[in-house]
């Protein structure tokens, strides 16, 4: 399995990413464009979406392809974190441990909360006025 490529998806918020990793010397390329195309001059995100590459020590190994839509630069960014974990989990389980202590398993469930009848946004409300 180890020259195949290997698919996984990954959430957060909105974002949906659809991850592929393929041998390569570490690229990473967003709907066709490079990552500094794609997100920018942004080194908070490009540590978050190397993070899972760089622990298990495969971050000059494998290309990654990524189909992402939906939310934002930052819920994307985390959309391919969660995505690139789960596809280097099913080419390795040993790299469970490693990435389940560093919690990038785990799809981050925070969402928008909805807006309520007679209020402004989910919670605040409108002006209040005694007289």
């Amino acid at each position: 399995m180890a020259d195949k490529e290997i698919m996984a998806t990954g959430r957060r918020k909105t974002a949906i990413a659809v991850v592929k990793l393929v041998k390569g010397k570490g690229r990473v390329f967003v709907n066709g464009k490079t990552f500094a195309e794609y997100f920018g001059n942004r080194a908070a995100l490009e540590m978050m979406v190397y993070r899972p590459l760089a622990l298990t020590d495969n971050q000059e190994n494998y290309d990654v392809k990524v189909k992402a839509v939906g939310g934002g630069v930052s819920a994307q960014a985390g959309a391919i974190r969660h995505g690139i974990s789960r596809a280097l989990l099913k080419m390795n389980d040993e790299y469970k441990s490693v990435l389940k202590a560093e919690g990038l398993l785990t799809r981050d469930a925070r969402v928008k909360e909805r807006k309520k009848y007679g209020r402004k946004r989910a919670r605040k409300r409108f002006q209040f006025s005694k007289r």
